[in-house]
């Protein structure tokens, strides 16, 4: 599997998702923070400013996501962007939504701020699904 991975299409689909996220968490930062329950200056380093470690952290992650989403793909049949969409699709419904509504749920979180993350990560692994798929083998 990793022998057949597009490392290209790797690092487009963890640049475009850390970009769905940094447009789709602007767009919907006041409801976001109110969901958390935090205002910005609480969010906010010592500094002042906010820390970039979330932002490395999130990078790396999403590199992480299309690596092993890449090999779902591979595994699921041809690589195109229907079975990209799909594999992405899948995933985010079987683990990720999932594991968010537990987390969330015992942990007291509000509904709105598992919906606004939840979507995130959808858009985030759909966009990764048809990247990888567009690049094929």
């Amino acid at each position: 599997m990793f022998a057949t991975t597009n490392l290209w299409a790797i690092l487009l689909a963890a640049i475009a998702a850390w970009l769905v996220g940094s447009v789709w968490y602007m767009v919907l930062a006041k409801p976001w923070m109110a969901a958390l329950g935090k205002t910005k200056d609480e969010l906010m380093g010592p500094s002042g400013k906010p820390s970039p470690i979330p932002l490395i952290v999130s990078f790396l992650a999403e590199i992480v996501m299309a690596v092993v989403l890449s090999g779902i793909i591979w595994h699921a049949g041809p690589v195109t962007v229907a079975n990209g969409v799909t594999a992405g699709f899948l995933a985010w419904l079987g683990f990720v939504l999932t594991t968010m509504a537990v987390n969330h749920g015992f942990g007291g979180a509000r509904p709105m701020l598992t919906v606004i993350d939840a979507g995130h990560w959808l858009a985030v692994l759909l966009i990764q699904g048809a990247i990888i798929g567009a690049f094929g083998r």
